[in-house]
């Protein structure tokens, strides 16, 4: 199948993935992500949760921040509900908590926040001085060059999305990684839908950044990691046809936990989003 169908498959999937079935007032269903079992992305349950909660909120008003957190895995194989509480619908704001559910049991507890449109003081920090997606390599190639091997499952995850990482960061005192990335096909999607593509792709290697002191990654032998919450301030509707960039870093881990930051930019230098996230990191010991 050549790459260019395989890519409108793959987008067209991941667009029928956030697209939540409403089954009754404030009840939602998310779709499987695939038909074998295994634990669900994070991102995808954080994603659907906050396509829930935009439902029957004002289209004048988009979110701007969402909070989730991690209760228990998911499995990959069966729909998850979403429960959506409508909690607060101000002059400007909208706030909505939704809790997911599979088994009759929370997975995941996420409230997320809505804003009007408004012009007010604004700045922001400028994008890092990283070479163009142009000049840095497709992921699979920098894997390959570097004898790694994703699991398939991963692949699929991925197979939506251009992504091409940035060559490493050396020095300085933080752990940093960047990439850039978009959807393998335009999709010219609404504000909305644009918003949950990039709460779904806002998992992607963030956590794994706090591993990179100690020279491993989220898939090293050995390494047991997850999500525990996830956070993400929307500045501007992300356009995910185009070019993004994902700069992370990590502060600090200890204690068996890790937490990242993640700074999103337009390929012209606007910043779009900012997202946070803590997650468990447990390491055996190789003796």
């Amino acid at each position: 199948m050549p790459m260019t169908e395989t890519a409108r498959i793959a987008v067209e999937e991941l667009r029928n993935l956030l697209t939540v079935e409403e089954i009754d007032t404030g009840i939602f269903r998310g779709a499987a992500s695939a038909e074998q079992p295994g634990r669900v992305y994070g991102g995808q349950v954080v994603a659907q949760a906050l396509a829930a909660a935009a439902r029957g909120v004002d289209p004048e008003r988009q979110a701007h921040s969402l909070h989730a957190y991690f209760l228990r895995a998911g499995e990959a194989g069966r729909p998850i509900i979403y429960r959506v509480l409508p909690d607060f619908d101000g002059g400007s704001f909208s706030n909505r908590r939704v809790v997911a559910m599979q088994g009759g049991k929370p997975i995941l507890n996420l409230a997320a926040s809505f804003h009007r449109q408004e012009e007010g003081l604004s700045h922001a920090e400028p994008a890092p001085d990283v070479p163009t997606p142009e000049q840095c390599p497709d992921f699979r190639e920098a894997l390959a060059a570097t004898g790694q091997r994703l699991p398939g499952f991963l692949l699929d995850r991925l197979a939506a999305f251009d992504m091409r990482p940035c060559p490493p960061v050396t020095g300085g005192a933080l752990p940093r990684r960047q990439q850039w990335f978009r959807l393998a096909r335009p999709l010219n999607e609404d504000a909305v839908m644009q918003r949950v593509i990039l709460a779904y792709a806002s998992d992607f290697a963030l956590i794994s950044t706090a591993l990179m002191p100690q020279g491993l990654g989220f898939f090293s032998p050995g390494v047991t990691g997850a999500s525990l919450d996830h956070a993400i301030w929307f500045h501007r509707t992300p356009p995910m046809d185009d070019w993004l960039l994902y700069a992370m870093d990590s502060p600090w881990s200890g204690h068996a936990r890790g937490f990242a930051r993640g700074a999103i930019y337009t390929r012209s230098g606007e910043l779009v989003a900012s997202v946070a996230q803590e997650g468990l990191l447990r390491v055996k010991s190789q003796a």
